[in-house]
């Protein structure tokens, strides 16, 4: 009889098909660094053109002739800045929305709200996606250096808020030893004043943890997952009331400025923002749009005597190219740690999970079969980053635990999904067989059919892992400064939007590349056991 198709052979043919012509005689060192050179080059293309790959013509007069300017902005726990709109939900607002609203008319355009995540803001505006960004932005040296920035339009400081029953009151507590024998953590919205002033200012006792939103560091205060949050005055000011179980811990510290940022080449946009802020100063109209937000302060008045001094670059521009990610290599490394960590504590978990799970559906009493398979569906049919969420913010698990516990829960739905297909496919007379020669059903499906099993399972199981490697990034939301995150992080604070992409997406192969490497083996030694009747 003619033997079946052995579909680990099919599916090592068809990534031979479609992999790069590298030659099989190279050493595998050779091999990997051809490969990470084609991927760094390929990256090095793609990002190098997006940054390149701009119009010269002048934004302000597309603007016009549209009659529309896109702005960026996030909403994600964006009060005051931009929220949606409690009488209205698809509709936003906020007074940056409607400060918006004010600049078009000077502007002879109508503002429309491009949603983005904060920290990338500035590389969807290098991306043409925009025409500009204003979403609390501080003015920086580094932003300076690679986009223009209106005058400000805010004067913000920041505020420390702890639990009303905790041991913090003010940011010199900060500086004392936690009684606890460890730092005390403070949440941060990432590349935010907030992260930069708590770095410098912090010293070793205290840890900062990394956020994406506003109101997520203030949830975990409020959960007791931190013990305190600094955030932008005016969202501490506009959030004071949802979190009653918080309080202003001390005055306000630092200082700083918000700015509209455009890109180096629009100039005339920017004179045409810097006029239109002018007139809403002098009008005194800034000053009523901002005590309607309960956020005007004494630190406005300098708004109306500025003169620009404070905008001066200061230093020489930062290192680029090889330099920079020489000095951010360590950071760079120990993300990739958090990424490798998730991955190869999670997977095993996975696949352990998603066996059981499998031959519970396929071997276990009926009830136990319903259960199981609800529980696949609802893992598959929900997003991972809300089951995160769930994790951490609502049944207040560690940072660690909940991202390995969910990726590990996310992953073992298509674990068992993927186990089940390969126990199918091996024919029932094996099963049959193994019983007639008196093995108990459970000794045969470890004996007999699981092995046999495994050897179908390879390649999607290893595809899934990769693809974990690269889902670990969303336990960014959670706290967990994973290898994307650290490149948002790092990109946003020093400029190298190019060198940090690059040195990223390398990373990520060569921590890719081993597992298809151990995939091919696997089943070349799965195949070869099999031929000598080993599995069979």
């Amino acid at each position: 009889m003619e033997e079946d198709a052995d579909p680990s052979d099919f599916s090592a043919k068809s990534r031979a098909q479609s992999s790069a012509p590298i030659p099989s005689a190279l050493h595998p060192t050779r091999r990997l660094l051809v490969r990470l050179g084609f991927w760094g080059l390929l990256a090095g293309l793609v990002f190098g053109s997006v940054s390149c790959g701009r119009s010269d013509k002048d934004t302000l007069a597309q603007i016009k002739q549209r009659g529309v300017v896109r702005y960026g902005s996030d909403k994600e726990g964006g009060g005051p800045y931009a929220f949606p709109d409690p009488d209205a939900p698809r509709n936003v607002t906020g007074f940056e929305v409607e400060l918006m609203r004010e600049l078009g008319r000077d502007l002879g355009a109508k503002p429309e709200f491009s949603q983005g995540q904060w920290d990338r803001l500035l590389q969807e505006l290098s991306a043409d996606q925009v025409d500009l960004v204003i979403n609390g932005y501080e003015w920086t040296e580094s932003r300076a250096r690679d986009y223009l920035a209106t005058r400000p339009y805010y004067v913000f400081q920041l505020q420390l808020l702890s639990r009303r029953d905790g041991p913090i009151h003010s940011w010199e507590d900060l500086k004392h030893p936690n009684p606890a024998g460890r730092p005390w953590t403070v949440g941060i919205l990432v590349s935010s004043a907030a992260d930069t002033f708590a770095t410098e200012q912090g010293g070793s006792s205290l840890q900062v943890v990394h956020f994406d939103g506003a109101t997520d560091a203030m949830t975990a205060v409020k959960n007791g997952q931190c013990d305190a949050t600094l955030q932008d005055l005016p969202a501490a000011l506009f959030y004071k009331d949802r979190y009653p179980a918080l309080e202003f811990a001390g005055k306000p510290v630092g200082h700083g400025y918000y700015v509209i940022f455009t890109r180096r080449g629009d100039g005339p946009l920017r004179d045409a923002l810097d006029r239109g802020i002018n007139r809403l100063i002098e009008s005194g109209s800034l000053r009523r749009l901002y005590e309607r937000y309960g956020i005007w302060t004494d630190a406005q008045n300098e708004l109306t005597d500025w003169t620009g001094a404070a905008f001066a670059l200061k230093g020489q521009s930062g290192p680029t190219g090889l330099a920079l990610l020489w000095r951010y290599r360590t950071s760079l490394f120990d993300a990739a740690r958090v990424t490798v960590i998730l991955s190869v504590v999670s997977m095993p978990l996975a696949m352990l999970i998603g066996l059981l799970i499998a031959l519970g559906r396929l071997y276990g009493p009926r009830p136990v079969q319903r259960v199981l398979a609800t529980y696949v569906e609802l893992l598959r049919g929900t997003p991972l980053m809300l089951q995160l969420y769930v994790l951490f913010y609502l049944l207040r698990l560690p940072p660690w635990v909940a991202g390995i516990g969910g990726l590990a829960i996310n992953y073992s739905a298509y674990e068992a999904e993927i186990y089940r297909a390969g126990l199918q496919a091996i024919p029932s007379g094996q099963m049959e067989a193994a019983l007639a020669l008196g093995m108990s059903r459970w000794l045969a499906l470890r004996r007999v059919i699981v092995p046999q099993a495994v050897r179908i399972v390879i390649p999607p199981v290893t595809n899934d892992f990769i693809a974990l490697f690269k889902d670990t990034s969303i336990c960014s939301v959670i706290t967990l400064v994973e290898l994307t995150k650290q490149y948002s992080i790092l990109a946003n604070s020093t400029g190298g939007v190019l060198e940090f992409a690059v040195a990223t997406a390398v990373l990520y192969m060569a921590m890719s590349l081993p597992l298809s490497w151990f995939s091919r083996w696997s089943e070349r030694r799965f195949e070869a056991m099999g031929s000598k009747g080993v599995l069979a």
